[in-house]
């Protein structure tokens, strides 16, 4: 059974426990701090977990030509990339405004650090856990400061060939945390995916939860994951897909998150325990169609069983189970059975009685 500890105050992953599903509004919130508050009420609406943005200190993510970069497309919120991300960067004070909001709503509230410094504020604004992006998971020195300072859990999003190193980098520092399977693609064509990996990183870590963040469009790329086995998801999720920004496409609406929360709790239900017996819910059907063993011809009082004697039929009443045919070869019946009727357990001798040594 996987590691299970306790990501957020009450809230358990892993093992048996339930999904945990993000939200990921990231930036898609425009750089407005209203339409931010209506999309964390929107994932508390929608059923999700938690609601998670990106915060970055931009002078300590780019350098200064990276910031200077013209960045005049159909998705720039300035002339370059720096204006485009100071736009849509949030204040200290509105991350707790924004955390405030989060708690008043009764939704879980974290982001992803894009770099050593947001870590030193998110620490600061005691969020419950960390949320490492795929672009960081070759950052080591990062990787060690992260995992230090989260205080229950740590969730990696490995996108890249690293996460063997990021496993024992992570894990030298805290044993509490979970490996997404992500594809650094927006959006995401299906035959990129590779859910298997899911399956190979259980093998590998089984020690550690395994989840997913997924870049695709719809959802049942993610329930189907689930039912894979990740124990935790993550989507990112918008407000209008047509807004400016490149991870609108690769966003969920309200309605879809939606969806997705209520199939990934209804792929959680049909789970089951893997044992395979007769259900309750099942018999009413056996005992209305249930097979079992008939006499295909008139068998007189006394007479040894041999195979060409019995057939299998729906009959009325039950005789003995169809699964039991060849049991009752070579035993005699202690009544004549007539063609067509049931071969009950009272008329065979020894029936479901083993032989003595």
């Amino acid at each position: 059974m996987p590691l299970k500890f306790e990501l957020c105050p009450g809230r358990m992953i892993g093992g048996n426990h339930p999904c945990f599903i993000i939200a990921e509004i990231g930036q898609n919130h425009q750089g407005d701090i209203e339409i931010a508050k209506k999309m964390i009420q929107m994932a508390k609406d929608c059923g999700a977990d938690c609601a998670k943005f990106q915060k970055s200190e931009l002078e300590h993510k780019f350098n200064k030509k990276a910031l200077e970069r013209k960045y005049e497309t159909k998705n720039s919120w300035g002339k370059t990339y720096g204006e485009h991300k100071r736009h849509l960067e949030f204040s200290h004070e509105q991350y707790r405004e924004l955390q405030s909001y989060a708690e008043e709503v009764g939704i879980f509230f974290t982001a992803s650090g894009m770099d050593e410094m947001a870590v030193e504020f998110l620490h600061e604004l005691d969020v419950p856990f960390f949320k490492v992006g795929s672009g960081d998971t070759n950052n080591f020195p990062y990787l060690e400061k992260t995992a230090k300072k989260a205080m229950r859990g740590n969730l990696t999003s490995v996108g890249h060939d690293t996460m063997r190193q990021v496993y024992k980098t992570v894990k030298k520092h805290n044993q509490n945390f979970a490996i997404l399977q992500c594809t650094s693609a927006y959006p995401l064509e299906a035959e990129d995916v590779n859910l298997r990996v899911i399956m190979e990183y259980q093998k590998e870590f089984p020690d550690i939860p395994i989840g997913y963040s997924g870049h695709e469009s719809g959802i049942a790329i993610s329930i189907a994951a689930v039912a894979l086995g990740a124990k935790v998801i993550e989507r990112h999720v918008t407000l209008d897909k047509t807004w400016r920004g490149s991870d609108h496409k690769a966003s969920l609406t309200p309605d879809e998150l939606t969806e997705l929360v209520q199939g990934i709790r209804l792929v959680e239900r049909s789970m089951g325990s893997g044992l395979k017996q007769m259900l309750p819910c099942e018999k009413p059907c056996h005992d209305k169609l249930g097979k079992s063993v008939v006499a295909k011809v008139q068998i007189p009082k006394g007479a040894t069983l041999t195979l060409d004697m019995l057939t299998v039929k729906v009959a009325e009443p039950m005789g003995v189970r169809a699964e039991d045919i060849y049991e009752l070869v070579g035993k005699k019946v202690t009544e004549s059975v007539e063609e067509d009727q049931s071969v009950t357990p009272e008329v065979v001798d020894k029936y479901g009685k083993k032989a003595k040594c």
